[in-house]
């Protein structure tokens, strides 16, 4: 299949692949570049870097129209043609935003570690979100993460930092605004930042988001070549996760300023898990699921899950969330 998918892209121009130009997104890109030279080494591969407004914009993302900022231009260069591959984390691939016309998810690397951490800053005295004293400052740039804190430490004072993980753990350390910061473990063992991990947080009390650890590959459905090459990388377990938990967002509607997480698991005896959460911007209240089925049918039970938060009141939730 290799050789033959090989002669099929042999007079073609270089394989564009496309991606955000943060240090962790770049790594994710030359990671998708090693795997396809594996597959194909005759088949030239070139990394296009693009600056969304997502990643210039420093404010809230919901003013400029929420997750989906990190996407258009990306979406654009892959339907006009001046890229061939689409790198994204899926977790900020919204939920409320339809897909391009003409473009599809060809495969979904096997999922890296879902965990959040806490990074305190250099210097600190403490090593545990339990130990820090009534007040102290946390940062995160994640609703879903400042949602579950103050669930689990309404005590806490958290407000959000945005930039890309090197910067934020650079302004932790300098500016001293903040104890610790929450960051995703994934993150910071792609852009090497992983001997700043303090504590690993589990996920029951901080679950993770929609897509957590998955990095989505996409494609024009007419690049059949592409289509079938990416396809070869696709993680089918993974697939199976992404799309039961992504099946429940898309039920719930949810908006870029709402918290929703989501984790989908098999479990040790072969049925397909899905727990699903909706909170207020502060923890107060939340809507809780959690539902089993068979592995062949992740868009039922992700269906089924989102069903009945809505019946537990996850829209009144959503729907009192500025956005």
């Amino acid at each position: 299949m290799t050789d033959y998918l090989g002669r099929m892209l042999a007079d073609r121009p270089a394989l564009k692949i496309g991606s955000r130009t943060s240090p962790m997104a770049m790594s994710q890109a030359r990671q998708v570049k090693a795997m396809l030279a594996e597959l194909t080494p005759d088949t030239p591969t070139e990394i296009v870097g693009i600056e969304t407004s997502g990643d210039k914009w420093m404010g809230d993302l919901a003013e400029l129209g929420g997750k989906g900022a990190f996407l258009k231009e990306i979406d654009r260069h892959l339907v006009m043609g001046g890229i061939d591959v689409a790198v994204h984390c899926m977790k900020d691939v919204p939920g409320d935003v339809p897909m391009p016309d003409g473009t599809a998810f060809a495969a979904y690397l096997e999922r890296d570690d879902v965990h959040d951490v806490a990074v305190f800053r250099e210097g600190s005295p403490y090593s545990s979100l339990d130990e820090v004293p009534p007040g102290t400052p946390i940062g995160t740039s994640a609703v879903r993460r400042k949602a579950q804190l103050l669930r689990y430490r309404p005590d806490l004072h958290v407000d959000r930092i945005r930039g890309n993980v090197n910067s934020r753990v650079a302004r932790l350390d300098e500016t001293k605004q903040f104890e610790a910061l929450v960051l995703a473990r994934t993150g910071l063992h792609r852009v090497g930042m992983q001997h700043r991990i303090t504590q690993v947080l589990p996920t029951d009390l901080m679950c993770p988001p929609i897509g957590a650890g998955v990095i989505g590959l996409q494609c024009r459905t007419s690049d059949q070549a592409i289509a079938e090459l990416l396809r070869l990388l696709d993680h089918p377990e993974t697939r199976t996760h992404v799309t039961a938990e992504r099946t429940m967002l898309h039920g719930l509607r949810g908006h870029c300023n709402s918290p929703i997480a989501g984790h989908a698991t098999t479990t040790r005896d072969g049925q397909l898990s899905l727990r699903g959460m909706v909170f207020t911007r502060e923890g107060g209240t939340f809507a809780y699921a959690q539902e089993w089925d068979s592995t062949d049918r992740p868009a039922e039970l992700g269906a089924f899950v989102s069903a009945t938060l809505l019946r537990k009141g996850a829209r009144g939730i959503i729907d009192g969330i500025p956005h």
